[in-house]
C-alpha cells in the first residue's frame, strides 16, 4: 500500500467550498470516471462511475468534520485497495484543500503500488486544479 498527498490552496471561504463539493463532483474532478449514480445510505453515499465504458467502480463516500472520505467499494475498479481524505482547513482568505490517498493494487510485483500512487497522485492534482479553476 502506497499513500500519497496533494494540496492547493482555493480562494473562497470554507462554506462556499463545502457547498460545491459532494461525492460527484469530487470523483468528476479526479477525471478518471464519470457518475453513473449516486445513492444516499445509512452512512454516506455510493457512488458508481464509468471510465470510459470499460472500467466501472463504486467507491463509498462518508462526510467527517473536515471534508469526506472514500473509498473503492467491492471487487470491480482499479485497485485491490484505495481510501481517500479530503480535509478543507481555513487559511489566510480561503482554504487550504488536501487529498490523501492510500492505494493498492494487490499484485505482488514491484514498483506495482509504486506506479498505482503516481497515477493517485495525478488525480489528485488534477482534481485540486479542476476545483481552483472553478474559483478563479
Amino acid at each position: 500500500m502506497r499513500t500519497v498527498e496533494a494540496s492547493r490552496f482555493v480562494q473562497a471561504t470554507r462554506p462556499v467550498i463545502e457547498r460545491h463539493l459532494d461525492p460527484a463532483t469530487i470523483l468528476e474532478y479526479e477525471g478518471t470516471f464519470s457518475v453513473l449514480d449516486v445513492e444516499e445510505t445509512e452512512n454516506g453515499w455510493l457512488v458508481t462511475g464509468s471510465g470510459g465504458g470499460v472500467l466501472g467502480a463504486d467507491f463509498e463516500f462518508v462526510a467527517t468534520e473536515d471534508g469526506y472520505v472514500y473509498r473503492q467499494a467491492g471487487e470491480a475498479g482499479p485497485f485491490d485497495e484505495m481510501e481517500t481524505e479530503l480535509s478543507i482547513a481555513a487559511r489566510d482568505e480561503g482554504v487550504e484543500v488536501t487529498l490523501r490517498s492510500s492505494v493498492s493494487l494487490g499484485v505482488p510485483l514491484p514498483l506495482v503500488d509504486r506506479i498505482a500512487a503516481w497515477k493517485r497522485r495525478g488525480e489528485l492534482d488534477r482534481a485540486l486544479k479542476r476545483l481552483a479553476t472553478d474559483f478563479e
